[in-house]
């Protein structure tokens, strides 16, 4: 079956001119995520906008404005946090402005999510960024997933190996975080026929119990609060979760502990771990997609003081009676993290093989009629 992408109007659109962006290892930094530099001395500035390059009230500017009163009470010197949204290109216009203009002195902070990486990641022309050489302050995971309409005649991940019916699902954009969804798809083997241009999750879900698609992702917490009762109801098949990382591998999402991941469910239809190309570009856009997905960064250059006080603060923040009773519906259940933590996985996750960028941009336009320009 033909596989459809269409953005807003539901046209084929071609994504915009695709080149290197400075993320294949000539350009990377040799000692890590950022150097740091600056006098070590360097002092908070007392006023930090929060540079948030999605527009207002989505996932990503509702994270930054629950995190804002928590930054001011437990980052050393207590400085304001303004939230400054600048949203535009998938999160590039914003990201680009923060590069160019938001400076070294911490008067700034660029706040991101999934969508915002993959654009790195997948060599978008226009991305001005690089994150193997700015410097992850803060960051916050999620987790998501998978199930399936009652009507496919799948009652478990098992059933993927011969679905009775073609799989259908609805998604926002294939270059955002449905990216992951489709890579799970092709690391099992699996077809999946899509149609983009969703204006979010929710309606994606509204579509699937309209019987529109029969084959969805939610993240984790929507999963929990949205499509559970859908289970219950015996209107929905639960089949896998995209997992969270643990000492570099890839375990069950402690939210859903039930669900095997599709490293899992991969095993269960062939016999044994997946490997190779498409199991390396899944994983090459999971770690920041989703294990770390929302972020605070900061520019290259930034003085290791100031880049300390936020390491220094997310185990504060995480220990605030306040923040622990109030965060979980933001926050999704998961931890926040320092960017010290996360700083080699995610090193090794921005570095990706140019094989590997290839493989997945060739997988789009094989598999879903995506092309980005010069590809």
């Amino acid at each position: 079956m033909k596989r459809t992408t269409t953005f807003g109007s539901r046209a084929r659109v071609v994504v915009a001119t695709m080149a290197a962006v400075g993320l294949a290892a000539g350009c990377a930094n040799p000692q890590g995520l950022g150097s740091g530099g600056g006098e070590a001395s360097s002092e908070m500035p007392t006023r930090t906008e929060l540079v948030i390059p999605y527009s207002e009230g989505g996932g990503t500017d509702t994270w930054a404005r629950f995190l804002a009163p928590y930054l001011e009470k437990h980052i050393e010197g207590n400085p304001a946090f303004t939230p400054k949204n600048v949203p535009g290109g998938e999160s590039i216009t914003g990201s680009n402005q923060f590069v160019q203009s938001g400076g070294t002195d911490g008067s700034q902070v660029l706040v991101t999510s999934g969508t915002t990486y993959f654009q790195a990641l997948l060599g978008r022309s226009e991305v001005q960024f690089d994150f193997t050489t700015m410097r992850p302050l803060m960051l916050n995971g999620t987790g998501g997933v998978i199930y399936a309409s009652p009507s496919t005649g799948l009652r478990s991940a098992k059933d993927l190996a011969n679905p009775e019916k073609p799989l259908t699902y609805g998604g926002i954009s294939a270059t955002g975080l449905d990216l992951t969804m489709l890579q799970a798809f092709d690391v099992l083997g699996t077809k999946l026929d899509a149609t983009f241009g969703f204006e979010g999750r929710g309606p994606a879900r509204l579509a699937f119990e309209r019987g529109e698609v029969n084959v969805d992702y939610q993240t984790t917490s929507a999963y929990l609060t949205q499509v559970k009762p859908l289970v219950d109801a015996g209107k929905a098949v639960p089949l896998m979760s995209f997992g969270m990382s643990k000492d570099g591998k890839i375990v069950r999402d402690p939210n859903v502990p039930d669900l095997p991941t599709v490293e899992e469910v991969y095993r269960q239809l062939h016999g044994k771990a997946p490997s190779g190309e498409a199991y390396e570009a899944y994983r090459a856009f999971l770690i920041p997609g989703y294990v770390y997905q929302k972020g605070l960064w900061a520019n290259e250059g930034t003085p290791e003081k100031i880049v300390q006080s936020y390491w220094d603060a997310v185990d504060k923040i995480s220990k605030d009676p306040k923040f622990a009773s109030s965060s979980e519906d933001v926050l999704g259940g998961y931890p926040l993290y320092s960017g010290k933590e996360a700083e080699q996985e995610l090193q090794e996750a921005f570095r990706i093989k140019p094989e590997v960028r290839e493989y997945t941009l060739d997988m789009l336009k094989k598999s879903y009629d995506v092309t980005l320009d010069g590809n």
